[in-house]
């Protein structure tokens, strides 16, 4: 299968080599770490796969005696399988000289970046992946990224009804044997409801009481599996940015499926057709340009949505530099402004409030507010 050349990643991954001695390159299962790591590495470095049982074997063994006499560049695939290596890899890394750094693979989940950034504090950078985004496809298609999401087999499949099968077991694996590694002891069925009930909040004020009420779960637990998902980058729990304005502000938390290939698997959508006749067509186009927004500003920790119950609101607020960026997201040919954008734009003294939209040229539409077309987001917020 064809591949697109992802330099911009490949440059954040050496990068992240060059500053420290452990590189961990975490994101979701089949979104093209490996792939990345081996182009890096090359053909002289050393590749382990912890879900192959010869390697995992050998560094159960004897992790320092097997490392310690490497040089130059040591991947680890699927760390998570394995999260005993980071106290051996923390005495590696502190020999003097060391002869190695090492490229650690994971997918995500919050023990195992906890236990990486313990461990392996200030001797550990952190890349996080996700699949394609539309400056990697091209503007050009755009359209199937949003409907078919960024995987890479997913995007690239010859067809529509490859790309959906393929997500639908993704989805199927994920559920019968990842979810149980993450310590999600659901049963298979009912996970499925629960990330789909997750799929039909998309873009909504997430309330765990109706989750774990629908599921007869407890709310912790039911909080507590949105959490993993959060950490497997399936799911994106977007924070309530409140302060003291003088409005009682939403102060629950906004739920997102981070892919938008499977958000569209799991409402059971095979196609654009489908896509654009269902309810939650514009909030897909929103979650979509939405986590682009965040991707292209490495906004993960700085990144909200506002909303007051009096019905104003701002789909995305980004701080940056003591600055405060906000984002609407409409699927219109030519969006205009509302009262609610005005509210947020003194209320919350944005700098700057961007109007994103599926067209393909930019216009003012009033001081401070700006239409801005989606594929043109990377030149645009080049400079914050």
């Amino acid at each position: 299968m064809p591949m697109l050349p992802r330099p911009t990643r490949m440059d954040e991954i050496s990068r992240a080599l060059q500053r420290a001695p452990v590189a961990a390159l975490l994101g979701p299962r089949q979104c093209g770490k490996t792939t990345l790591a081996r182009q890096i590495a090359g053909p002289d470095a050393h590749f382990f796969d912890l879900e192959r049982s010869a390697d995992r074997q050998s560094l159960t063994v004897a992790a320092e005696r097997v490392l310690g006499g490497l040089r130059g560049l040591v991947v680890l695939d699927e760390i998570q399988m394995l999260p005993e290596l980071f106290p051996a890899l923390r005495v590696l890394v502190d020999r003097p000289s060391a002869p190695a750094r090492f490229l650690i693979l994971g997918s995500a989940s919050p023990d195992l970046v906890r236990g990486a950034a313990e461990t392996l504090a200030g001797r550990v950078a952190f890349v996080h992946l996700s699949g394609f985004d539309v400056t990697e496809t091209g503007a050009e298609h755009a359209d199937r990224l949003w409907e078919r999401g960024g995987f890479p087999i997913s995007f690239l499949a010859p067809d529509d009804t490859a790309s959906y099968a393929w997500r639908q077991d993704f989805i199927e694996t994920f559920l019968s044997r990842d979810a149980a590694r993450f310590g999600i002891t659901l049963p298979p069925e009912q996970l499925r409801r629960f990330w789909t009930m997750l799929a039909h909040l998309h873009g909504s004020v997430l309330h765990p009481t109706e989750l774990s009420r629908a599921l007869s779960i407890d709310q912790k637990t039911a909080s507590r599996y949105v959490d993993i998902l959060c950490g497997a980058f399936l799911v994106r729990r977007l924070p309530p940015w409140f302060e003291n304005v003088g409005k009682r502000m939403v102060k629950a938390p906004k739920v997102y499926l981070r892919d938008s290939g499977l958000l569209h698997a799991l409402l059971g959508l095979r196609n654009a057709g489908e896509l654009r006749s269902h309810p939650r067509f514009g909030a897909s186009w929103e979650g979509f340009a939405l986590e682009y927004v965040v991707r292209l500003l490495k906004a993960e920790r700085e990144a909200y949505f506002w909303a007051t119950h009096g019905g104003a609101e701002l789909d995305l607020l980004v701080v940056r530099g003591g600055k405060r960026y906000g984002f609407e997201f409409k699927f219109a040919d030519a969006p205009g402004t509302s009262r609610s954008m005005r509210v947020a734009l003194t209320d919350l003294n944005l700098e700057q409030l961007f109007v994103v939209f599926p067209g393909e040229r930019g216009f003012p539409l009033d001081e401070r507010i700006e239409a801005v077309p989606l594929i043109e987001l990377a030149q645009r917020l080049a400079g914050l």
